[in-house]
């Protein structure tokens, strides 16, 4: 018997869940990172995969053997480097269920859709009310910067990105 590790699934477009949760009816543990977004359209869906045709599944491949997962409906296989099957830290799985957690616990990705220049209010923290230009989102962060017309010209500040929501522009 082998030993179990976690491993990365690609799947097809928009079949995330449904190997989901195929996996899981198998048995398998799986993690599947998704996030609340608030979508510039309204109809647009509110939950979205943090890392979009790929989830994690955690499996022992002696035992389950990689042609079993490579032939599971609406998957397109296991991840491999030179051929070979990649198995994932338990260390990068647990700081990314640790990421995905903060970010839903800021309120979820209310920048989606959020391009340079498009105007934005801050909803919350010390700059509660201001209007302000979406800048840019911060790298490894759930921070984003914003700029602020403060004393006549416009101030670089950073801001939770759970405390900012897109400005509907009147026209």
């Amino acid at each position: 018997m082998g030993t179990t590790a976690w491993y990365v699934l690609h799947s097809k477009p928009r079949k995330e869940q449904q190997v989901n949760a195929y996996l899981q009816a198998q048995g398998f543990e799986t993690f599947y990172p998704t996030l609340r977004v608030q979508p510039v359209n309204p109809r647009a869906s509110k939950i979205r995969p943090y890392f979009p045709r790929y989830l994690f599944i955690r499996a022992d491949l002696d035992e389950v053997g990689v042609s079993a997962l490579q032939w599971v409906p609406g998957a397109i296989g296991l991840v491999e480097f030179d051929g070979y099957v990649a198995p994932v830290p338990d260390s990068v799985v647990h700081e990314l269920k640790r990421r995905v957690a903060a970010i839903e616990a800021a309120g979820g990705l209310t920048f989606d859709g959020l391009q340079p220049g498009d105007p934005v209010r801050i909803t919350h923290g010390p700059f509660a009310g201001y209007e302000a230009i979406f800048d840019m989102r911060l790298s490894g962060s759930e921070r984003v910067q914003v700029l602020l017309q403060m004393l006549g010209r416009l101030v670089k500040v950073q801001v939770n990105a759970g405390a900012i929501e897109k400005r509907r522009v009147r026209g």
